[in-house]
């Protein structure tokens, strides 16, 4: 894992496509302010984490479906 230190409107770039600024720094909170095309997904890992799982909800058959 890469770990950068950033101060208040300093920037990341992430494959010349992607732009992470610090917008806002508040004791022990960070907001980021992320640009990114539109094809590219983002979200807080929580989010990602119950997508992920509506996903296996979803495609996982129960006992007795079919035909």
């Amino acid at each position: 894992m890469l770990v950068l230190m950033r101060r208040l409107d300093e920037q990341i770039i992430i494959d010349e496509q992607i732009v992470i600024t610090i917008t806002e720094i508040s004791g022990d909170k960070v907001r980021l302010g992320i640009d990114a095309p539109s094809n590219v997904s983002v979200d807080r890992m929580e989010v990602h984490l119950a997508k992920h799982a509506r996903r296996i909800e979803n495609a996982v058959p129960t006992v007795g479906d079919g035909p």
